[in-house]
């Protein structure tokens, strides 16, 4: 007979973000556990809203699977001694089998005999597996924990009832004080308390007490209302993904509504109202057929509509204080000039170990002259990016930015702007924060991108320096993101950056500017160049780039994020050439025979002289043209150490490399040092695997 189960886990109301990766996160957990306790069943229904998370398991098998095997033990030689009596070997393998030696039969295999004993488990009923949920619902993990009363047990919140039905009958469990039973409760205000009677009621029992507890159907439900308020008002509504996640876990009987703004605050750049309505009021807004944003939004209310206009007046009087705030920011900023807020950056702290705002300024602008010189950058474009790189971070002590933090930049382009600053500056003062997120938007002026790059450049370098390196999951500065974007920004625009020499050169020309912090940066380019191969190795991980071929790219000689990424491309795309095992396993010869060579011949040059046969003239000749092709393109390059191959396997065949004399040696191992040199160039190919 198949079962239907119902968990739920009843909570003070939950944080919305916690909400939806809570309930995937028991979903995996039951059903790991029903694998693990060999439990059959059809499906995992997940219901949740900001008081509960629970699960209904439909289809459940009456029991456990049984067991029946056969176990492998000692050979016969081992288990027995030389009168045939058992051995502790013997005994202790059949204790540990539940079983005694009385039951051990004996199989041969390959010629040996082998302690065999059957065993059979009977599968348990099904409820009593059931009550292992517990260690389930306790194990959870989430962003943060709480305790309360007197427990020493934590949770995201505190757990007020659960129920756990197996059918009509209740599975007893406890946790903390609080013991399973079939009383849930319905909306805070609109609902009641209700018994249970089946697992399978549950959705409609909550439905008659005003709470949807499936969230796909509660999403459904919001879209469509703000869909039908939208079409009567022949508004464009865009439903933002984010903050419909957002708003449905806030809420466990939604009713949307319209409310307005007086139009007055349209004067208001429209990034400082969306940011109002979307970020801080969690509205959606609203835009007429030509795109102008309308002094109107949609919200939604966790209850019906009664007293709905109480509801958008409330709503409706909470905006316009936060808009009225921002119209009176929005004018008192524009009272003072760029630099007056240039000069205030002078007191305000990068951070206490490093340096203030405005010197950390300082230092990106030598930054971008680095930069531009080595990009090519014309001159409009150096310009802008220098006069940007002067005043990029204004706009943190501007009345807007202390209000609404998440209009950095943003606003720093709108007053740009409104102090007559070229667009160009003004755009590359939003960009240099992107990517803000991972996967974020990258700059899409070179400007922007100069500066952006300056700028996290900068922040990793100085966090190094004053040993604030992430360790773990801990990177409070969010240099990783910062990483990561170097990455991204340098990939998108096509950029040749080779951090080792330009990270160097950053240093010196904030020495040579009198700019420079009082940290040793130099000691950590090494550190640097490491934690972005990192983030590369993550990037390369993310698009299933080959493993191999990941660490040969990033064990190579390059700190050019370019190159590393092309010389990944050129692997991959030739991995599947018929002369690909024979190159790779040719070079992997040459690199391990020049691990053998003396430190000292790392500036040796070969001697000709030395030369006992045709093949090492032929592979002289061979590395000589492999190192003009290392000088043009990474294609080039593996187009040349492809065509040596031969060349290569033709000198193992008639050359000892570890001869006797020890001049024709250590000259044969400089021969072959450079060539390795020079595949790593491309990568440590020693890392490939080839089949």
């Amino acid at each position: 007979m198949a079962h239907t189960f119902l968990l739920e886990i009843g909570l003070e109301e939950m944080p919305a973000h916690v909400v939806t990766p809570a309930i995937k996160q028991l979903v995996k957990r039951t059903a790991d556990y029903l694998k693990e306790q060999r439990v059959a069943y059809d499906d995992i229904k997940p219901f949740s809203t900001p008081r509960r998370l629970a699960i209904q398991i439909s289809g459940l098998a009456d029991k456990q699977e049984d067991i029946s095997e056969s176990v492998k033990g000692p050979a016969k030689k081992i288990a027995q001694d030389a009168d045939g009596n058992w051995t502790k070997a013997a005994i202790g393998f059949t204790r540990g089998q539940g079983l005694t030696p009385d039951d051990i039969t004996f199989k041969e295999i390959k010629g040996t005999e082998y302690v065999y004993v059957d065993k059979f488990i009977a599968g348990e009923p099904v409820a009593a597996v059931l009550a292992g949920l517990k260690d389930i619902v306790t194990a959870m993990t989430f962003p943060t924990m709480m305790k309360w009363g007197t427990h020493h047990f934590e949770y995201i919140r505190p757990i007020r009832w659960i129920v756990a039905l197996l059918d009509a009958d209740v599975i007893p469990f406890s946790i903390l004080d609080v013991t399973t039973g079939r009383n849930t409760r319905g909306h805070r205000f609109l609902g009641t308390d209700v018994d249970i009677a089946t697992a399978a009621d549950y959705e409609a029992d909550l439905t008659a007490q005003f709470v949807i507890a499936d969230a796909d159907k509660r999403k459904a439900l919001i879209k469509s209302q703000i869909e039908k308020i939208a079409t009567d008002n022949n508004w464009t509504v865009t439903i933002d993904g984010g903050l419909l996640e957002e708003v449905n876990n806030l809420v466990e009987w939604p009713t949307a509504f319209a409310g307005s703004f007086d139009e007055k605050y349209l004067t208001i750049p429209e990034e400082v109202l969306i940011t109002s309505m979307r970020d801080h009021q969690r509205f959606f807004y609203a835009r007429n057929a030509e795109g102008k944003l309308l002094p109107n939004f949609i919200s939604v209310r966790n209850g019906n509509d009664h007293d709905l206009q109480n509801v958008v007046a409330g709503n409706e009087k909470v905006l316009t204080a936060r808009l009225e705030d921002a119209m009176f920011f929005y004018t008192e900023d524009q009272k003072k000039s760029i630099a007056d807020y240039v000069e205030r950056l002078k007191s305000v702290s990068f951070h206490d170990k490093i340096s203030t705002m405005a010197e950390k300024m300082d230092r990106v602008k030598a930054i971008v002259g680095v930069l531009a010189k080595h990009l090519h950058l014309n001159d409009t474009q150096t310009q802008a990016a220098l006069r940007a790189s002067e005043i990029y971070k204004f706009d943190l002590v501007t009345g807007m930015v202390g209000e609404f933090a998440e209009l950095q930049g943003v606003m720093g382009e709108k007053y740009a702007l409104l102090a007559g600053e070229d667009p160009a500056v003004a755009q590359a003062i939003r960009e240099h924060y992107e990517p803000i997120s991972a996967n974020g938007d990258l700059p899409e002026s070179v400007p922007g991108a100069v500066l952006a790059l300056a700028d996290k450049f900068d922040s990793i370098l100085t966090f190094f320096a004053a040993g604030m390196i992430p360790s773990g999951s801990n990177d409070p500065y969010a240099l990783r993101r910062q990483a990561i974007g170097i990455v991204r920004i340098v990939t998108d625009q096509q950029w040749s950056l080779p951090i080792a020499d330009l990270a160097q050169a950053f240093i010196t020309a904030e020495a040579d500017a009198k700019v420079a912090p009082q940290l040793d940066q130099a000691s950590q380019i090494d550190a640097v160049i490491g934690f972005v191969k990192d983030r590369i190795r993550k990037i390369l991980r993310s698009a299933k780039q080959r493993h191999d071929i990941i660490d040969a790219v990033t064990n190579s000689s390059s700190s050019d994020v370019l190159r590393i990424f092309t010389a990944a491309d050129i692997l991959a795309s030739h991995a599947d050439d018929a002369n690909f095992k024979a190159v790779i396993e040719s070079l992997t010869r040459v690199i391990r025979l020049a691990q053998k060579a003396p430190a000292e011949l790392a500036t040796a040059t070969v001697d000709t002289d030395l030369f006992e046969n045709d093949s090492e003239g032929a592979l002289h000749q061979g590395v000589a043209e492999v190192a003009t092709a290392a000088d043009k393109t990474l294609a080039d390059l593996y187009a040349a150490l492809a065509d040596i191959q031969p060349t290569i396997a033709a000198y193992f065949e008639a050359t000892m490399v570890m001869d006797k004399n020890d001049a024709v040696r250590n000259n044969r191992l400089t021969e072959l040092s450079g060539l390795a040199r020079l595949t790593l160039k491309l990568g440590d190919l020693d890392q490939l695997i080839v089949k």
